[in-house]
């Protein structure tokens, strides 16, 4: 979803996916998928208003860390 080896602006994710389905697919719960998006929605990782958008440099903080 970061679009790694991308630089510059973020990109619309083509595939919609709940935080339902993003959680199973982690394995944690919806509800700790949603305070990382409102994290993430504040340090300026992700937009979200209807699409979500991922800026790259979030990919470079999870490798990180």
């Amino acid at each position: 979803m970061a679009n790694f080896g991308k630089e510059g602006t973020p990109e619309p994710v083509i595939a919609k996916v709940n935080q339902a389905t993003l959680a199973e697919m982690v394995g944690t719960t919806r509800a700790r998928v949603s305070t990382f998006l409102n994290k993430f929605r504040k340090l300026g990782f992700v937009e979200y208003n209807g699409d979500m958008k991922v800026h790259p440099s979030l990919l470079n903080i999870v490798l990180h860390n």
